[in-house]
């Protein structure tokens, strides 16, 4: 596909036949390749080979049902194609919207109704640019992508015009649009066509999200996705094998301070020797943050700079390491599976949803100032009073004092022992309890890599919009001017050109190449976890309203039963009466 601008007002876009079958093959051919790349994630585990196999036989099969919607589709747009000639193009390309273009196609055609395809829609969308009127190229677009089935308005009782649709756009119409809205000079409108670009299958107005991906605080691996309705939840990690609350909602408020970034001496000294490794916080934030249940909490931390993790109004998700609530038993013992060297329920990390920024937190330095053994105010004066000590009991038995110091570097020695190897490693989770979500989160982990591929590629593709949309305003100016000494420099210009729409258009086939595969991964996580949730919710619903008519079967037994022995009460009390009136007539 190439871009040739003709006049200084109007921009022609050419479609040469073989160059797109070139550009499909190409596009099919990467698919290709990082869809068999995709399936090897899942061949790298040997935990779980039943999920596995289940897995990749759900691929195939989505892979199959696939191609055979895409044959379909091929036969349907063969079907209609050759439906538009060229008046009837450049009457709709006049249109005001891609509904009125539907009316004039439902005139011309004569037919009851049908799917126009996606070469006819290619040629509407370059002949509104022809025209200027992007406008109704962009509302074709819209039209395209709110097509998900072509025969839901086919009724009986739909009208010719509403029978008709418009096919799926595909990667071939995206890069058009892309290139002409920036030929257009309207980069706005081209950016935003890119980020469509990178969301396969979403349809216009979604707001439901497939969520933002939370990394583990330790060993910064995907470990599961933050939706919407998420607000506190407890994960583990199947690398690090700890435990993790997430607390996800919207900043009520926020208070920041920076202090001083004065580093006494003796820090700075224990620094350079690489006794103390921990680092200098400059500021302090304090952050009351909102979860979807209305359920408020405070979590107080610091960082390393000034800059604000996050602002007042965004959602974030902030890991914290495990709270004291949460361990795990073994016999009578209880084992806290919190990350060492962390207060249960202390902040970790935090990580916005706007950006995507993700951001280490460190411990709050305590507001009175606190005391520390490595101070030199403390350390000295201790070390005088324990020498002294010594010396003192010296004069009882000389042995003493170095049976105390053996004493004392031993029980230091043992502590930090247990609480550097041994704690650590009981507080882990068991293999065997990760294996479970291994593969999920290894899942995860593949789309987090293919999200950081789309974000670099669309950053590229968005710079080179930018350059192409100058490089044609450049060609209309000089086009403009007349002069014919610039006529080397326009061919330059030109040349420029045609580089910047041929690297654009490979990037956007990557873009929507990674996409596709995001979607598969993200249907997978979906259906392994959102599906089973419904499934299960169901089912509860189902077993609520089983117990429900028990209940109501149950009081209408008791009712009946009431009734029954009133009835009986009354029989009783007539057979008695009627037994006594006897009575008094024979006497």
């Amino acid at each position: 596909m190439t871009l040739n601008l003709g006049s200084p007002r109007l921009f022609r876009l050419s479609l040469p036949s073989s160059h797109s079958s070139k550009l499909f093959d190409t596009s099919s051919y990467s698919s290709a390749k990082n869809s068999s790349l995709f399936f090897l994630v899942f061949n790298s585990n040997c935990a779980s080979k039943r999920k596995f196999s289940s897995a990749l036989s759900g691929f195939k099969k989505l892979r199959v049902e696939a191609s055979l919607s895409e044959s379909e589709n091929e036969v349907a747009e063969a079907s209609d194609s050759e439906l538009l000639d060229e008046d009837l193009i450049r009457r709709v390309s006049a249109a005001k919207d891609a509904n009125e273009g539907l009316e004039l196609i439902a005139e011309k055609s004569k037919r009851g109704g049908g799917v126009v395809s996606g070469s006819d829609c290619c040629s509407i969308i370059s002949a509104a640019f022809d025209r200027n009127n992007a406008d109704l190229a962009l509302s074709v677009y819209s039209a395209m992508r709110s097509s998900f089935d072509p025969g839901l308005a086919g009724g009986e009782m739909a009208s010719t015009v509403q029978r008709w649709k418009w096919s799926r756009p595909d990667v071939h119409t995206c890069t058009l649009l892309v290139q002409g809205l920036a030929a257009s000079l309207r980069v706005s409108d081209a950016l935003k066509m890119i980020g469509a670009v990178s969301r396969v299958g979403v349809s216009p107005g979604e707001e439901v999200p497939f969520g933002k991906i939370v990394r583990c605080p330790t060993c910064m691996i995907a470990v599961t996705v933050a939706q919407p309705q998420h607000g506190i939840q407890v994960v583990s990690c199947s690398k690090c094998r700890y435990q993790y609350e997430l607390v996800s909602g919207n900043i009520v408020s926020i208070e920041s301070e920076e202090i001083s970034m004065e580093v006494p001496a003796w820090k700075r000294a224990l620094r350079f020797l690489q006794i103390k490794m921990q680092s200098i916080p400059a500021a302090v934030h304090s952050i009351v943050v909102e979860t979807p249940s209305g359920m408020a909490r405070t979590h107080r931390f610091a960082t390393e700079t000034v800059d604000l993790p996050a602002q007042e109004g965004e959602r974030v998700t902030i890991a914290v390491a495990a709270p004291s609530n949460v361990y795990r038993e073994v016999g009578p013992l209880k084992f806290s599976p919190k990350s060492p060297n962390f207060y249960p329920g202390e902040p970790m990390c935090l990580t916005n949803h706007r950006d995507g920024r993700e951001s280490l937190l460190l411990r709050a330095p305590i507001k009175n100032g606190g005391t520390s053994l490595l101070n030199p105010s403390i350390l000295f004066p201790l070390l005088a009073v324990l020498a002294t000590g010594d010396a003192a009991s010296g004069f009882i038995d000389p042995s003493l004092p170095q049976f105390i110091s053996v004493a004392a570097v031993s029980s230091v020695a043992l502590g930090a022992t247990l609480n550097t190897l041994v704690f650590p490693q009981l507080g882990r989770i068991p293999q065997r309890l990760v294996d479970t979500i291994a593969i999920k989160q290894q899942l995860l982990s593949q789309y987090d890599r293919l999200q950081s591929r789309i974000k670099g590629l669309k950053e590229g593709a968005e710079n080179e919009v930018w350059m192409l949309a100058r490089m044609c305003q450049l060609e209309n100016k000089i086009t403009a001017v007349g002069e014919p000494s610039y006529r080397a420099r326009r061919s330059r210009v030109r040349r420029v050109r045609e580089g910047l729409e041929s690297s654009l258009r490979k990037r956007i086939e990557l873009i929507d190449s990674y996409a596709r595969i995001s979607s598969m991964i993200e249907i997978e996580v979906e259906m392994d976890s959102d599906v089973l949730a419904a499934e299960a919710a169901s089912n509860a619903e189902s077993i609520a309203e089983q117990i429900q008519q028990i209940m109501e079967l149950e009081n209408l037994e008791e009712t009946w039963r009431i009734q029954i022995e009133a009835n009986d009460e009354v029989e009783r009390l007539l057979s008695s009466e009627t037994t006594s009136s006897e009575q008094v007539l024979d006497i």
